[in-house]
């Protein structure tokens, strides 16, 4: 599986961004995906998750509430909605597969190159 994430860019506080991550490989379907994130100087952490049916979620706390994951099967796509950002969330965002749903990084096989998002105060 090969993960291409796009849609960073520059936002205002309290603003939305969408950012994307595009799966080639017909098995996209059959894995798990989630949404991380690395700021400088920070370890990277769990943003969202999503099954590969799409019916359970999970969300770290810092996001729950201000973020949405969802996939698009027919498009081989997972989605980050991002809502109501806050200077703190400014981060390389990562998109990752695995064979089930988990906040743990060292579960994902696969992962994507970052997508950089900043948000100003």
């Amino acid at each position: 599986v090969q993960l291409q994430a796009s849609g960073g860019g520059l936002v205002q506080a309290g603003g939305s961004l969408r950012i994307s991550c595009t799966a080639s490989g017909r098995t996209f379907s059959t894995y798990a995906m989630g949404w991380f994130r690395q700021a400088p100087e920070k370890e990277r952490e769990f943003v969202a998750g999503i099954s590969s049916t799409g019916g359970r979620t999970n969300y770290s706390d810092s996001v729950k509430g201000r973020f949405t994951i969802s996939r698009d099967k027919a498009k081989n796509t997972v989605y980050l909605q991002m809502n109501s950002l806050r200077p703190e969330d400014s981060a390389a965002y990562f998109c990752a597969a695995a064979p089930y749903l988990t906040s743990l990084s060292s579960r994902y096989n696969y992962w994507g190159q970052g997508t950089q998002v900043t948000v100003s105060s």
